[in-house]
């Protein structure tokens, strides 16, 4: 990291970024160019096992790709606000990159899955048909390293 003054160091920060995050970006390899999309997602930071869920429709190129390499990074950050310095505008942020390997989960595993987007999202314990999951592939990413940055004046 170019700016090693802007590093978030501190386990319990990075994730706390991620909890107060409500979009991740998904970049997977796709050729010529990397395939980008926002997500709603879930997580659980069990023992420094980070570990975060996303779903989707069955059919896509998300799914296709991820059939292909299964290897992801994930970016999500917090705008603040903009502000000028005595040197110019910057901005005021949070972010948080990661990578690791995403893995299509079934069953007890897909449940908690959901169970932690729709929880993320705001809606803990939200009751769901489970029969909804027949439609839908829920990834889990195990995630290998996560950085944190942030800037603010």
């Amino acid at each position: 990291m170019k700016r090693s003054d802007r590093e978030i160091t501190n386990r319990d920060e990075i994730i706390n970024v991620l909890k107060r995050s409500n979009t991740i970006r998904l970049g997977i390899h796709n050729n010529p160019f990397p395939y980008i999309v926002p997500l709603s997602f879930g997580f659980e930071d069990n023992e420094g096992e980070l570990k975060i869920y996303f779903h989707g429709a069955k059919e896509g190129l998300k799914h296709d790709l991820l059939d292909k390499n299964k290897h992801v990074c994930i970016e999500t950050d917090i705008f603040h606000t903009f502000t000028e310095t005595e040197t110019g505008l910057t901005t005021e942020y949070e972010s948080i990159i990661a990578f690791g390997i995403a893995e299509v989960v079934y069953g007890d595993e897909a449940i908690k899955g959901m169970d932690l987007v729709c929880s993320h999202c705001g809606y803990d314990g939200y009751v769901y048909d489970h029969k909804a999951l027949e439609f839908m592939k829920i990834y889990r990413i195990s995630v290998s390293s996560i950085t944190g940055k942030r800037r603010f004046v």
